[in-house]
């Protein structure tokens, strides 16, 4: 296989001996073969040693890296890396689990697949590209999931349209295999439909599942809130487990909509829920105390040059936050915005119980489900913070 081949600089060869997936611009010493966006291509020492194989791309991040070493290509890595993914849901009780059927089958640089993601809903798969590579590869991917799952597997749908923006020209997302555009999943027993054509995301934050059982856990007999719901996902294990009552909020009428179809599913004895379609800044200013309080928010920031700002709204959003918490009550606050490290993210709650001026505790530190694996040596893949916090006068 004649390769395009990137050339590196002496000594920029050291990231790839730690197994780090990127290579930037400025470790280039040379282009071979005049790579195109997206091209699979070889990579090379100074010495031209070859040290692996990735994806181009002409930009910052200029090659994301699918195999270390200097053994040859094969296609046959897509099925291999796909089946190892699987290996780990299934070592983690995913697989055939008849109280959970959602899990992430691919986390990017965490199952070694930098740039692709994919999320299985029951019967259904999603995929999301973030490179063009990723996109160009589209057929092998399916391919693998087809052989991985058989006929038990009736959808894939590609949703990379959000993901690559403008950088894709075939900008349309596009079903791969069958037609089904939602359906309803359990996890750990609960109900929820997820619909990956029109929902965020692949269709549901999966991400949050081990966060959500452990708010249900301390939901019985307590008033909880849950800001920024989106399908209500807190606010449905919270009424599971016996809360006094449940107000859920988001500014997004189709967000409210979503989590009321989730209340629908419960059965008519559940405990009072109120869905609030409206701003949280203002919801905060009017409502009363409460005992358990959820604050889940969107990105504040994508990249780097928007963090300080971002900063300053989580410090001001959790300060409010932390003044609606009742003596004696928790507050599970997260940032899902991957330039904000967790030192940086406990920081910021700092800030925030200062200006409250309320004596905090942190009780445990919160994160992605296992499903959403850190690549050890790409802990860049830590994106999801959370903080359970106790809450006193």
């Amino acid at each position: 296989m004649n390769l395009p081949t990137i050339q590196l600089k002496t000594g920029r060869d050291a990231s790839m001996k730690r197994n780090h997936h990127w290579i930037f611009s400025g470790g280039i010493h040379k282009l071979i073969n005049n790579p195109k966006e997206g091209d699979l291509v070889q990579i090379c020492s100074a010495s031209n040693t070859i040290c692996g194989f990735g994806h181009y791309s002409d930009s910052n991040i200029s090659v994301r890296i699918l195999q270390f070493g200097d053994q040859g290509w094969s296609d046959d890595f897509w099925a291999s890396q796909l089946n190892q993914a699987y290996r780990l849901r299934s070592n983690l009780g995913l697989i055939a689990n008849p109280m959970t059927n959602a899990y992430r089958l691919i986390h990017g640089e965490g199952d070694g697949l930098p740039g692709l993601i994919i999320d299985i809903y029951g019967q259904h798969a999603v995929i999301q590209c973030h490179t063009i590579g990723m996109y160009r590869s589209m057929g092998l991917i399916t391919d693998a999931l087809k052989n991985i799952y058989g006929d038990t597997l009736k959808t894939i749908y590609n949703k990379s349209k959000e993901s690559l923006g403008q950088e894709l020209n075939a900008s349309e997302n596009n079903f791969l295999l069958g037609n089904a555009e939602e359906t309803t999943i359990l996890e750990y027993g609960h109900s929820f439909k997820v619909n990956w054509v029109t929902g965020q995301k692949t269709g549901f934050f999966i991400d949050q599942r081990e966060n959500r059982k452990l708010v249900g856990g301390y939901s019985s007999g307590k008033s909880v809130l849950n800001l920024f719901c989106y399908s209500g996902g807190f606010s449905i294990y919270a009424l599971h487990q016996g809360a006094l009552s449940v107000d859920s909020v988001d500014v997004s009428a189709k967000a409210i909509e979503l989590t009321d179809m989730n209340i629908a599913l419960l059965d008519d004895s559940h405990p009072p829920h109120h869905s609030h379609a409206t701003d949280v800044n203002k919801f905060l200013a009017e409502c009363a105390m409460y005992d358990v309080i959820v604050c889940d928010p969107p990105a504040f920031a994508k990249s780097i040059n928007k963090r300080h700002q971002a900063l300053i709204g989580y410090k001001n959003l959790n300060a409010k936050v932390i003044k609606k918490v009742k003596s004696g009550g928790l507050l599970f606050t997260f940032s899902c915005s991957q330039v904000m490290d967790r030192e940086m993210f406990q920081q910021t709650i700092l800030a925030a119980a200062l200006e409250s001026n309320r004596k905090v505790k942190i009780l445990q530190h919160l994160g992605q489900g296992p499903d959403h694996p850190i690549n050890i040596y790409h802990p860049e893949g830590s994106y999801l913070k959370g903080l359970m916090l106790y809450i006193e006068d």
